[in-house]
C-alpha cells in the first residue's frame, strides 16, 4: 500500500476550544472537527514532506510549502496555495484551490514541464493529487453539507476519548458509500478516518500518527493515509 507521511512546521493564530455541557449530534461534531482541523487561526504555512511508499517499500519524497487563507469564520471561504520544491519531476509545480461552503471549489494546477495552467474539473475533485492516495478534495477538506452525519458511538484511540462519527453522501456522485471518522473529543481532531465502497468493504484509511501543539493549538503534524485490500468490516 501506499503511505503518505506530512511533517508541517506552521504558524498559527490561536484557536479556542470550547468544552460542551450537553451531547453533540454528529453535524456539530463535523463542524468542530472541521474548524479545528481545516480552519484554525486566520491564516497557515507549513513546509510539508510527502513520503510515497509503495507495496515494495520504494520511497518517493516530495517537498512543498503550503499557504492557507481562511477569508471569513471558519466553515467559510479558504484560498490555499501549494509550491512543489521537489524532486526535479514536480519542481515548480504549484496548485490553487478557492475553496467555497456552498458550491464547487475552483482549482487550478500549473505545469512547468508544458508551461500550462490546468482548471480542475469539479468531477474530478476525487481524482488522485499528483500521484498519491489523496485526493484534490482530501486536500482542502470536504463539506459538511455533502453527507449526512450521527454519532454511532464513542471509544478510544490510544489513550484519546474520541466520538465515532458516520457520514454517508447524500448524493449518488461520491466515490464511497459511507465513512466512519474518529474525533477526539478534547480538541476535536480527527485521529482516524475509514471509507467503504458501496459493498462495504473498507477500501481507505486515514490516521493522525502525531499531534503537537503548534504555538499552542493542537496541530495534526504526521498524516497518513493508506489503501489497499483491507476486506471487509462489521463495524457498519
Amino acid at each position: 500500500m501506499k503511505c503518505w507521511k506530512i511533517w508541517m512546521i506552521a504558524a498559527l493564530l490561536p484557536l479556542a476550544f470550547t468544552s460542551q455541557a450537553q451531547a453533540l449530534s454528529g453535524e456539530e461534531v463535523m463542524k468542530q472537527s472541521q474548524a479545528a482541523f481545516l480552519y484554525p487561526g486566520k491564516d497557515f504555512k507549513a513546509r510539508v514532506v510527502m513520503k510515497l511508499i509503495n507495496n515494495g517499500g520504494q520511497e518517493r519524497v516530495r517537498e512543498l510549502t503550503m499557504l492557507r487563507k481562511n477569508m471569513g469564520e471558519a466553515g467559510g471561504d479558504q484560498k490555499y496555495f501549494m509550491y512543489f520544491f521537489q524532486p526535479s519531476d514536480v519542481k515548480d509545480m504549484t496548485f490553487m484551490i478557492h475553496k467555497y461552503p456552498a458550491k464547487d471549489d475552483d482549482r487550478w494546477m500549473f505545469i512547468p514541464a508544458i508551461n500550462m495552467v490546468k482548471r480542475i474539473a469539479a468531477q474530478d475533485k476525487r481524482s488522485s493529487f499528483v500521484g498519491s492516495d489523496f485526493t484534490y478534495e482530501d486536500v482542502s477538506g470536504r463539506d459538511i453539507e455533502d453527507d449526512s452525519h450521527a454519532v454511532e458511538r464513542e471509544e478510544k484511540v490510544g489513550d484519546r476519548d474520541c466520538y465515532v462519527v458516520k457520514s454517508t453522501p447524500k448524493g449518488a456522485d461520491s466515490d464511497f458509500g459511507y465513512k466512519f471518522t474518529w474525533i477526539d473529543k478534547t480538541n476535536f481532531l480527527p485521529l482516524k478516518e475509514e471509507q467503504y465502497d458501496r459493498k462495504r468493504a473498507r477500501y481507505k484509511q486515514f490516521s493522525a500518527d502525531e499531534i503537537a501543539d503548534v504555538k499552542g493549538v493542537p496541530t495534526v503534524v504526521n498524516l497518513c493515509p493508506h489503501r489497499g485490500p483491507f476486506g471487509n468490516s462489521n463495524n457498519v
